[in-house]
């Protein structure tokens, strides 16, 4: 990745987004001061969109509530008791938090005090380009150096890192996540020794939040290099409880994949795998079901030689069309010959296309034909769907009738 070129329109831009005018100028109150923070001045200012618009302001929220009503803004108090009252102007949404200062820090169990000074404010965010602020009149204001650092693709902890890892340890993660996203060359070399240095508080970590950063990590850009570093490092084993293979997960980085595709590609070796993940990320059944049906893919395709389009078949209407290509993705050049034809009935699966051979036998079906129900149902089924396989997955009504006789005789 290279260094940034910054968009010069991007502030004005941002101050144009519906319903925030409405929103700074219920806020303008003599001898007080509101400002747009954080991420959608960093996106802005690198012309990305922002869908979250945060403010920070020295009104209590007990003000900005009584400021919102007259406005015609309504207000919901979603975190009032930290100082954060989220505003909606239409169907917009802003959250604007007063002003905070650290009295105490232990984790994630600060101690905290309302304030009214933004530099203050600003020394208790964890990277400098998440420190930039705006005003409503569009003037930037950097009191960290975020925007040196933005502008050289640098992500650098404010102050002390180690001493920002210690207020909270998810800062490890994100240190990865950000550089991934925005980071030029090589991660800040005091970041990532205190990263390294602290990789035992990544244990205290509740499972979600690290699962939340994870899965956008593996999204990033620059999600390669920074995976790598993390594995070199010994911090994925510690995130996932096992290794990582790097080939296969590169390999996935060039399709469309969604984090938790990305993440079988990298630590998913078998169905064991799958359950240590669900288990130490907190991933959802679903999820776990398809790192499952991954795992079991990628012992399909490694026990064929050629795969042409009647096994294509086979593979998948015995493991569904997603996990067989996520299989093939991600071991590459190290599958099995899969011939041109197969390849492309694989994509027309995947995209639906083209339907996925379905079993075309129910227990019903054998009921109706005399079958008593029962544990035998099951075995006749299994029966017929082992010689269904074997013929290619035929789906025309006489094939169907055939394979009904068979099981019902």
């Amino acid at each position: 990745m290279t260094a940034h070129r910054l968009d010069p329109d991007g502030l004005g831009t941002l101050l144009a987004t519906p319903g925030l005018a409405r929103v700074l100028a219920a806020l303008r109150v003599p001898g007080e001061h509101t400002r747009l923070v954080g991420g959608c001045v960093r996106d802005a200012l690198l012309g990305h969109p922002s869908n979250d618009i945060d403010l920070a302001t020295t009104l209590l929220p007990e003000a900005v509530v009584a400021c919102a009503r007259p406005a015609g803004l309504r207000s919901i108090p979603t975190g009032i008791e930290h100082g954060t009252v989220t505003l909606m102007a239409g169907t917009a949404t802003f959250e604007v938090t007063t002003l905070r200062e650290d009295i105490e820090t232990d984790g994630r169990h600060a101690v905290v005090r309302f304030g009214r000074d933004f530099g203050l404010d600003a020394q208790r965010r964890d990277f400098t380009i998440n420190a930039l602020s705006v005003d409503a009149e569009g003037h930037l204001h950097d009191t960290t150096g975020g925007l040196a650092d933005l502008r050289a693709g640098r992500v650098r902890f404010i102050g002390e890192a180690a001493t920002r890892i210690r207020e909270d340890a998810l800062r490890i993660l994100r240190f990865f996540r950000f550089h991934a996203r925005y980071g030029a060359e090589a991660p800040d070399a005091e970041g990532l020794a205190a990263c390294i240095g602290a990789r035992a508080a990544l244990d205290g970590l509740s499972r979600e939040r690290v699962r939340g950063e994870l899965l956008k990590l593996l999204l990033a850009p620059g999600a390669v290099p920074a995976v790598t570093v993390l594995s070199e490092t010994g911090l994925l084993g510690r995130l996932v409880g096992g290794i990582g293979d790097l080939r296969r997960f590169e390999r996935t980085t060039r399709h469309p994949w969604d984090a938790p595709a990305r993440l079988a590609a990298l630590s998913v070796f078998s169905a064991d795998d799958a359950e240590r993940l669900t288990a130490r990320l907190r991933l959802s059944k679903a999820e776990q079901n398809r790192l499952g049906r991954y795992a079991r893919a990628l012992v399909a395709l490694r026990s064929r030689t050629v795969i042409d389009v009647m096994e294509m078949r086979r593979l998948a209407a015995a493991h569904g069309a997603e996990p067989i290509a996520l299989a093939s993705d991600a071991l590459g050049a190290c599958l099995s010959q899969i011939t041109a034809e197969a390849g492309d009935l694989l994509g027309l699966m995947v995209r639906g296309e083209v339907s996925v051979p379905v079993f075309p036998l129910i227990g019903s079906d054998l009921v109706a034909r005399g079958i008593p129900a029962g544990p035998e149902i099951g075995r006749r089924l299994g029966r017929a769907r082992t010689q269904w396989l074997a013929a290619g997955c035929p789906a025309d009504e006489a094939a169907r009738a055939a394979l009904l006789e068979r099981a019902a005789s």
